[in-house]
């Protein structure tokens, strides 16, 4: 299961990094107005949050006492580069944390904010904040680039090309009518990736 999570948390990352490397400095930190958030704030705030979330995150509150929430939407960046390592920082933690996970460790008991949580929802909670963020910022680098914007997966209109050239690439006995992104049509096994 580890591995489903961290492949997961990876497919964010690169979303976030596909878009990042699409703007210019300038447009890293546009802000439609002054109540929201540049693409720098949203990728110092989820960097912030994956290092207090994560570090020691099976002994202490994922909420530490030394983070400082509020400062991290605040611009505190001025370079592609320096937003860079924060970024990777934040990844680095998470990555390492997840590592240490093991079977058993699923069901204990881990504290954010003074709340108890499972590991298992705890790990889900974040997936469902970066997730959220991410989405944030591809949507804001969307709006940037306007028309000189490149798509991160499947072009507009394109859907049934982009299976046709999925399914070519695969051995034909394996491909099962109607397959779903889980499980096969018509049949109850899991693919590989999804498997717990």
């Amino acid at each position: 299961m580890k591995d489903l999570f961290i492949n997961r948390f990876q497919y964010y990352k690169e979303l976030g990094e596909k878009t990042f490397n699409q703007v210019s400095d300038d447009q890293l930190f546009w802000k439609y107005n002054e109540e929201s958030n540049s693409i720098a704030i949203l990728m110092q705030h989820l960097s912030g949050n994956m290092v207090s979330r994560w570090t020691n995150f099976l002994t202490e509150d994922g909420e530490k006492r030394w983070r400082n929430r509020d400062s991290e939407f605040k611009n505190r960046i001025y370079s592609k580069i320096e937003m860079l390592e924060i970024w990777a920082k934040g990844w680095q933690v998470l990555f390492k944390a997840l590592n240490q996970i093991e079977e058993e460790t699923w069901t204990e008991t881990t504290i954010i904010r003074g709340e108890k949580h499972t590991v298992l929802d705890a790990v889900l909670r974040q997936l469902a904040h970066y997730s959220y963020h991410v989405g944030q910022i591809v949507f804001i680098g969307k709006m940037v680039k306007d028309d000189e914007w490149k798509t991160l997966f499947i072009e507009k209109n394109d859907s049934e090309n982009f299976k046709i050239e999925v399914l070519k690439n695969q051995n034909q006995f394996e491909i099962q009518e109607n397959s779903s992104p889980v499980c096969y049509a018509k049949s109850d096994e899991v693919r590989d990736d999804y498997k717990i």
